[in-house]
């Protein structure tokens, strides 16, 4: 580039061309004329009586062109338009003429850059139907082009400029419908990403959502695939295009799976296509919704190894240790069992319930005196047990998805009332050794699966001192900061109580450690262990937002932290359980009932007809649906939560969009939504567990219409 010097002294040199009025370029236009007046020694190309022949060349053609054309050369790219082009530069004409790119537009240089980078580097480029927002002088517009780059060459082959021709398609294609269905995209929620493409796949826009959801801009994805999304080594070209194709043949097309961000992060995103039309039907491009489900996916992964028991609960619990000694009983039983799904553990409840109402049912009418239809229920409580007993047979799988009952829990108090079971389990070779501190505060957990855990934690350390050793359970408190929490994907900054258990058994090798907490893995020789008991620890502290460490060495022993949040608040103390009272009546109100579980169904139907309410009955969410939309009375809705087809939360958000504020009782023996019930319920909403008794379901169901 020459500088302001060079062209002083080659000004003196040819005077007589300096003090000619230009001919050059030839033509009758404004932007010729403006260009034959507009003095260009101040800008790097220098007066226009030393351009080179290249430059004159291509400049004489640009203005005696009709279509909208710019030239933009040299290094800062300043640019030459000719008179089509004066419409799209608006209210900056005629200061655009000799401005650079970035200065006249800055809105969009980001975008255009690596176009120009390209064009100098010698590539043509086209862009069809390429909408830029840009600001001609009276705020941000959309404007659709059709643009062709072409590099310019001097005379000694070197790219000095590259020439765009650019028509302005802006009212052709709003005439069309396009801009109409774009800005559909563009209105989309934040924060989802919503993108359009063409029939190609390449991306023509890119919301802002996306830009929030994935971290590229509009600029760097326009006329990319968004194969770019997919991990390294998944060929994102083939799904894409089994999408399209999809979405072609049945109107839309879906995929779910791990994406990347541009920072490198993954998300789990939900992605939809459809087909994008115009108003004559023809297919112009496509759009793709994705939305993020990282969170619930790891979830899933964090819950997968739920604490599921077969037993029933003690009906009264006279001491501590009575309840110290259940909550070891069921551990070892879920340890016996093995395995379990949680479609099964839900398949189970469904079962208990039966057998267990079935059996009530028959105590309350030979209490009434009533022994006309006792073999209903009897019939149905021996299916029940019959179907039970077939279940146990597949047990095949583990599943993490219990629901947690959380309260302020004072550990310190917890362990202590569980020390002499401790004991009894270790055995008299083990020496349990208790350090518990003096000002620990109150965490935020569930306590029953707090003692399972422990329980879970002392067995494994007992079976690696099988000469016998020392067992340490201490607690402490611990302030995560974000430097720390930053070293885990799994921990947040906060304030935590530990519960530590050690031992000077064995040991694990860094192999081991690392996999001690995946499920089914385990050391112990066949039929001494399943693998579940550090799993099942594992996913009740995650889904109590905690955090579990492991620290061992081959012979010297094992030590596990279980970091519980802390409770922030005050502890209220426990109100002591009412005595027992009759079952409430009712007053004719009308419930409906939604349970595919025949028997749980006929149970919850008699409590209902025996309390003096109405019921009616559906067997699945579809049914229940059918039933709201009679628009019948309706004071109250029994449902389970996992229905086939229409389960039951959707049942109850389309019964109060039906029906206002009609209240839901949900009933549940898994569900992985209702995992943490907080999360789940609404106001005018509550729920029960399977196996539940009748004087609980009547008590809610009355308190719920009170």
């Amino acid at each position: 580039m020459r500088d302001a010097a060079h062209w002083g002294l080659l000004s003196t040199c040819i005077p007589h061309l300096m003090s000619k009025p230009s001919t050059f370029p030839a033509g009758a236009g404004e932007a010729a004329e403006r260009i034959r007046a507009f003095d260009w020694s101040r800008t790097s190309l220098g007066p226009i009586a030393a351009w080179p022949q290249s430059l004159r060349t291509v400049v004489e053609t640009l203005v005696n062109t009709p279509i909208a054309m710019v030239l933009m050369w040299g290094d800062d790219h300043v640019m030459l338009y000719n008179d089509g082009y004066i419409p799209i530069a608006g209210d900056k004409h005629p200061q655009a003429l000799g401005g650079t790119v970035p200065g006249i537009w800055p809105e969009i240089w980001d975008w255009n850059r690596p176009l120009l980078e390209r064009g100098f580097a010698g590539e043509s480029m086209s862009f069809r139907e390429q909408p830029l927002r840009i600001d001609r002088g009276r705020g941000l517009e959309d404007v659709w082009f059709d643009l062709f780059y072409t590099p310019v060459r001097d005379e000694s082959g070197q790219v000095r400029g590259v020439l765009c021709t650019a028509p302005d398609i802006t009212e052709q294609l709003r005439a069309r419908g396009v801009e109409r269905l774009h800005r559909q995209i563009v209105d989309g929620a934040s924060d989802t990403a919503i993108v359009s493409t063409d029939t190609e796949g390449r991306i023509t826009r890119w919301s802002a959502g996306a830009t929030h959801l994935l971290g590229w801009n509009e600029a760097e994805m326009r006329g990319q695939s968004l194969a770019r999304l997919f991990p390294d080594g998944e060929d994102g070209e083939a799904r894409l295009a089994e999408e399209r194709k999809e979405a072609l043949a049945r109107g839309r097309g879906g995929h779910e799976g791990w994406r990347r961000r541009k920072d490198g992060a993954r998300l789990w995103a939900i992605g939809e296509m459809t087909p994008l039309r115009d108003e004559a039907g023809g297919v112009v491009g496509f759009v793709k919704v994705l939305s993020d489900r990282t969170a619930q996916k790891r979830a899933q992964e964090d819950l997968r190894d739920l604490n599921a028991t077969l037993e029933q609960q003690v009906a009264e619990r006279t001491e501590q240790l009575r309840l110290n000694e259940e909550a070891l009983r069921q551990a070892q039983k879920m340890e016996a069992v093995g395995q379990l799904t949680g479609g099964i553990a839900h398949d189970f409840n469904n079962l208990l319930t039966g057998i267990a109402g079935g059996l009530d049912m028959i105590q309350r009418r030979i209490a009434q005196g009533r022994y006309d239809d006792l073999d209903r229920f009897m019939e149905a409580a021996s299916a029940s047990a019959n179907r039970a007993a077939g279940l146990t047979q597949r047990l095949l799988a583990f599943s993490r998805r219990q629901s947690l009952d959380v309260k302020p829990v004072d550990v310190n108090q917890l362990v202590a009332s569980m020390e002499d079971l401790l004991a009894r389990t270790l055995g008299e070779q083990v020496q349990l050794e208790m350090a518990p501190h003096p000002g620990l505060w109150t965490a935020e957990t569930d306590a029953n699966q707090l003692e399972t855990a422990l329980l879970n934690l002392s067995i494994n350390a007992r079976d690696a001192m099988p000469e016998g050793g020392k067992l340490i359970v201490e607690t402490s408190n611990a302030t995560v900061d974000e430097t720390y929490a930053a070293k885990f994907d799994d921990l947040e900054p906060g304030d935590f109580v530990v519960l530590c258990v050690s031992d000077t058994g064995a040991g694990m090798s860094p192999e081991v450690a690392a996999r001690a907490f995946d499920p089914f893995f385990t050391t112990k020789p066949l039929g001494s262990g399943t693998g579940l008991g550090l799993s099942m620890v594992y996913g009740f502290v995650r889904q109590s937002k905690g955090h579990v460490r492991i620290y061992s060495q081959p012979g010297e022993g094992t030590t596990v932290k279980l970091f519980l949040p802390r409770f922030q608040g005050a502890v209220e103390a426990e109100a002591a359980e009412p005595p027992p009272r009759e079952l409430p009546a009712g007053e004719g109100e009308v419930v409906l009932v939604v349970e595919d579980e025949a028997a749980v169904r006929l149970l919850i139907t008699e409590v209902l007809e025996e309390l003096g309410y109405r019921a009616i009955v559906a067997e699945d969410g579809d049914v229940a649906v059918a039933q709201l939309l009679e628009g019948g009375r309706i004071d109250l809705i029994v449902t389970d939560v996992g229905l086939p087809g229409v389960n039951g939360r959707q049942v109850a958000e389309i019964a109060r969009q039906l029906r206002g504020g009609v209240k839901v009782l949900f009933v549940t023996g898994y569900a992985e939504n209702a995992a943490v019930r907080g999360g789940f319920l609404e106001p005018g909403m509550e729920m029960i567990t399977k196996p539940f008794n009748i004087d609980t379901l009547a008590a809610k169901i009355r308190e719920m219409l009170s």
